[in-house]
């Protein structure tokens, strides 16, 4: 129990994340048409109703095949039960890991919601420059992409305290 108890953080957080992630995207569906834009910054920024059938940044989004939905969904899936299998790994002095895996585990449960619902991710953050369109994203996209770099960071070493050799 003290081992589940040192967690709730971490899982608070992650559920934060699924329904910041899940109101955005309702307000998106009922205030947007697809494909429908509202310009935030000009010439760098709109907000853009669009939907994303494949995976990370548009990937198989144009491949269409049977079933497409079913195994989105469970590589989905798969991917969410690994990275919560290796938090539990982590132990609590590795807070940067673990506060990056739990942003990753609520955009994965974010995202994958829409396509358990629906069979497409919401996505609707349209970033450019002069023309040059980054792929559009979402809150959950936003965190699972915070949470990869302070994984790496750990991994770096960054936040933890070392040990002085001594000789």
């Amino acid at each position: 129990m003290p081992e589940m108890r040192g967690r709730v953080p971490d899982l608070w957080l992650s559920a934060a994340i699924v329904v910041f992630d899940q109101l955005t995207k309702a307000v998106i569906r009922s205030k947007l048409a697809l494909h429908d834009s509202v310009n935030v910054l000009p010439g760098m920024l709109d907000i853009t109703h669009v939907r994303n059938t494949g995976a990370a940044f548009g990937m198989l989004n144009e491949m269409q095949f049977k079933y497409k939905a079913a195994v989105m969904v469970l590589i989905a899936i798969v991917a969410l039960v690994a990275v919560g299998m290796y938090a539990m790994t982590l132990p609590r002095e590795q807070r940067i890991a673990r506060f990056g895996l739990a942003l990753i585990l609520g955009g994965a449960v974010g995202n994958l919601i829409d396509r358990a619902l629906t069979g497409y991710v919401v996505d609707f953050v349209d970033v450019y420059w002069r023309g040059i369109h980054f792929w559009a994203f979402n809150v959950a996209d936003s965190a699972i992409t915070v949470g990869m770099a302070l994984i790496i960071l750990d991994q770096l070493g960054v936040g933890r305290h070392r040990v002085p050799e001594t000789v």
